[in-house]
């Protein structure tokens, strides 16, 4: 067995989409992090192929997004049918407050390559075929035993662990975490086909039928994501779903007409919702699917590990530079275990619904969507629950319009969209959609001088219409944490609070200079 190595800050355990993304927020900052992988590497077989507008500007933060955009294939909204019929759809092109009115579609394993190149670009590496084969977390630090392809173990001590090793999660495992969930136990069997269809290229359209569901989501150049629920065990590895079985279920159940011209690949796979009992263990942390395993009912469930990657990254690298206290790490657990059970219900009931078949209950749901959508509640609230832009973190601390200006300095720019400080805490300083009070000069250097090192980005009446009815109409100052939520409103002339404020949100017990170190 190997001696003891020491020395690395971080380890994600994991090199999937979020084990990736924490590591490249962390190498952001220099951060020392060490990112194994038992192996699995990037398949072209991955379920996962939408990135919702909410990750699209979260993404921002590590420099990807436009590279996304550019490789993907854009989507103005999801429709849903019943027999052929339309009865609703949920417009990601409306979103109002959405600096990205788009979903994108675009395969798992060309996500992760974009994600592995900004890792190589920042000086990270993937160490494959490495495993974590124990983990003993009752000392000061956790400490790992790491087996690699050629038989060859070392034990490590990592300062802080990060399991975004799937579902199976060894790490989750090892910490005696449970693993528990709803009774939701569907199957499905999916494939990337090429299609020929009469069916919006620009839309994704979710179709139910007396049979069962089938969902068609365009990824560009012809070729369409097709999952549909299937019996248990009717298909393995050695015997996929064939082309015949996905034409069939093209015909009865799903929309306009289409043919399935040649599959890419198919698979099966069976979904047991399980959410963890917690996602953290001292200093261990999980996320993604070792964290919550969801129903793939309107694509979420990659989409939620993302803003698990976010939320835990800016806060642990704010610890690891000394701009955070320690205590802000105790915030991750419960925000991002609330949101994920909030997730799972929401696609429990998308999912049940695709699978009613008694006559009362199809013509209860389907008279419920299309009343939403006439009405305009479905546009108000399934919208913006698929794009993930309602995410909050209680009624204290929902997301603002707003976007990362990644490595840059915050700032207004010309963007309706201010750009906040990816790394700290910004204060947006709102006159209201009035004009502003007298001596408003004097009240912003007075907060300025007051919040210094603190970003202030000053803000006028040509920020996105979204933006200025969550500021509203009165003059205020917004603290906005680095992922875009809000910590808190203060009153613009009560800059000693805007300051106290902001040093309790970082959990310093002392201010900053403005040179970040404390007073």
């Amino acid at each position: 067995m190997g001696g003891l190595t020491t020395g690395r800050n971080v380890l994600v355990v994991g090199a999937g989409p979020v084990g990736l993304l924490i590591a490249c927020e962390l190498l952001q900052h220099d951060i020392p992090v060490r990112v194994v992988d038992a192996g699995r590497g990037t398949t072209a077989h991955s379920r996962a192929n939408v990135v919702w507008p909410r990750n699209l500007e979260l993404l921002d933060r590590i420099g990807v997004t436009e590279e996304l955009v550019s490789r993907g294939h854009r989507l103005a909204g999801t429709a849903f049918y019943s027999r052929g019929r339309r009865l609703s759809t949920a417009w990601m092109s409306r979103l109002s407050d959405a600096p990205y009115p788009f979903a994108l579609t675009i395969p798992q394993h060309e996500t992760e390559r974009v994600l592995r190149e900004r890792l190589t670009e920042l000086g990270g590496t993937v160490e494959e075929g490495v495993r974590l084969t124990a983990l003993d977390n009752s000392g000061p630090l956790p400490v790992v035993k790491l087996e690699h392809e050629d038989g060859r173990t070392e034990q490590t001590e990592p300062d802080w662990l990060i399991g975004a090793d799937g579902a199976h999660s060894t790490v989750r495992k090892q910490l005696g975490i449970a693993y528990d969930g709803p009774p939701v136990d569907v199957s499905f069997a999916i494939t990337d086909a090429r299609l020929s269809t009469t069916l919006s290229e620009d839309l994704s359209h979710y179709c139910y039928s007396p049979s069962g569901a089938i969902v068609l989501g365009p990824m560009g150049g012809g070729v369409h994501r097709i999952a549909l629920n299937v019996p248990h065990d009717a298909f393995d590895e050695e015997h996929p779903p064939p082309a015949e079985l996905f034409q069939r279920m093209v015909d009865e159940r799903a929309a306009g007409r289409s043919r399935v011209e040649e599959l890419l690949w198919s698979g099966s796979f069976r979904v047991r919702v399980r959410i963890a009992a917690r996602f953290r263990a001292g200093r261990c942390f999980l996320a993604g699917d070792a964290a919550h395993v969801i129903s793939p009912a309107g694509g979420q469930g990659m989409n939620t590990g993302m803003q698990d990657a976010f939320n835990l990254a800016w806060k642990l690298s704010g610890v690891l530079r000394g701009d955070f206290g320690e205590e802000i790490l105790g915030s991750y657990d419960a925000e991002r275990r609330t949101v994920s059970h909030q997730v799972a219900r929401s696609t429990e009931l998308l999912t049940k619904a695709g699978v009613v078949s008694t006559p009362a209950k199809v013509a209860l749901r389907d008279a419920a969507f299309w009343a939403a959508d006439r009405t305009g509640l479905f546009q108000r609230k399934v919208a913006p629950q698929l794009s993930q832009t309602d995410v909050s973190y209680g009624e204290k601390h929902p997301r603002l319009p707003v976007r990362s200006a990644g490595g840059r300095a915050a700032g207004r720019g010309t963007s309706p969209w201010p750009e906040i400080d990816r790394d700290r805490p910004t204060a947006l300083l709102w006159p209201g959609t009035r004009t502003p009070p007298p001596g408003w000069a004097g009240t912003r250097d007075r907060l300025r001088e007051a919040l210094a090192p603190a970003p202030v980005v000053e803000l006028d009446r040509a920020v996105a219409p979204a933006l200025a009815r969550a500021l509203g109409p009165a003059p205020t100052v917004a603290l906005v944490r680095p992922d875009g939520h809000l910590l808190s409103r203060v009153d613009p002339a009560d800059p000693q609070r805007a300051a106290g404020l902001l040093t309790r949100a970082t959990h310093r017990t002392t201010p900053q200079q403005p040179g970040g170190t404390p007073q």
